[in-house]
């Protein structure tokens, strides 16, 4: 499990594939008996994580009928009621420092391993995008489009994150451009670490634009850093234009902002400059574009971005 945001993602669920391959799962007893033992050592850590949820819950009921009982016998008793609460209050400060830890732990982890990453891919000079968003905002379609227009000026690698399926990665292959399928199956985020064995799958050329296409949350990704070299946040005209202060995390550290589905605007209530001022407020430096996939309009200035920065 994922100890930062309880996603239930480990990395031996993880499968990073290319288009078309099959997934091959090498199994013997002895595997088999100790990934069962894992599998149970981590429910046993997913309970710890939630404050030994089960034992924790079982123990709330008995108390819970108990203390009803008590009260209902005792309730003039208030020094009882009194040391009772205590006691609660202290186990639970327990449990809060034990994951405070873990999340310090996988956090500097993944901070180290960015670095490597960073470190590789400004060596071999790979300009390298990290983009994030929330399910249905068009990054999909954003990356069909962008590859098929600069393919002859831009040499394209992709790295796609999807909880279960191949549909993104099947959609970026029919446009020419290498791509491989990360499948994170309970987890709601791309790592460091995921990058790091995806690049060497993918055989990320030198000179290069690697786009990392993230999973559809706006919480989680923002707090992994993959190395990347520009992280760019995509929302649509379908959503509130209260996002960037619902979730200031991703908008804070994202570089740009792309508002997506403009041919849209007059049949829904979203506010284009409101949106701006709200993200402006987080992040004084975020830069923005407006833009259609679908019509085309804005996308030269998506284009004119990518060339400067590359």
């Amino acid at each position: 499990m994922c100890g930062t945001c309880g996603c239930g993602q480990s990395d031996d669920q993880i499968t990073i594939r290319k288009p078309g391959e099959e997934v091959h799962h090498e199994h013997n007893h002895d595997y088999n008996h100790e990934h069962e033992h894992e599998h149970d050592d981590d429910k046993h850590s997913h309970h710890h994580h939630h404050h030994y949820k089960h034992d924790h819950d079982h123990t709330e009921m008995n108390h819970s009928h108990d203390h009803d009982k008590e009260h209902h016998d005792h309730k003039h008793n208030h020094d009882h009621d009194h040391h009772h609460e205590h006691d609660h209050s202290h186990e639970h400060d327990h449990s809060h420092s034990h994951e405070v830890k873990v999340e310090q732990d996988i956090m500097q982890k993944n901070d180290k391993l960015a670095e490597r990453n960073r470190g590789y891919f400004e060596a071999k000079e790979i300009f390298s995008l990290n983009l994030v968003s929330s399910p249905g905002s068009g990054k999909t379609s954003l990356l069909e489009h962008t590859i098929k227009e600069l393919k002859e000026e831009m040499k394209f690698f992709v790295i796609e994150g999807d909880q279960q399926t191949m549909n993104d990665a099947n959609r970026i292959n029919a446009t020419g451009a290498p791509v491989v399928q990360i499948n994170t199956w309970n987890g709601c985020h791309l790592d460091a670490e995921m990058i790091n064995k995806a690049v060497k799958k993918l055989e990320v050329a030198e000179k290069s634009v690697l786009i990392i296409e993230n999973v559809g949350n706006l919480v989680c990704p923002s707090l992994f850093d993959l190395g990347e070299s520009k992280r760019v946040v995509v929302i649509s005209v379908t959503e509130g234009d209260d996002k960037p202060i619902k979730y200031p995390n991703m908008f804070m550290s994202s570089n740009l902002c792309i508002i997506n589905k403009t041919d849209l605007l007059p049949y829904v209530d979203f506010n284009v400059e409101k949106a701006k001022e709200y993200a402006t407020r987080v992040n004084h430096h975020l830069e923005f574009i407006e833009l259609s996939v679908k019509t085309g309009e804005g996308m030269d200035k998506w284009y004119e971005w990518l060339r400067k920065n590359k």
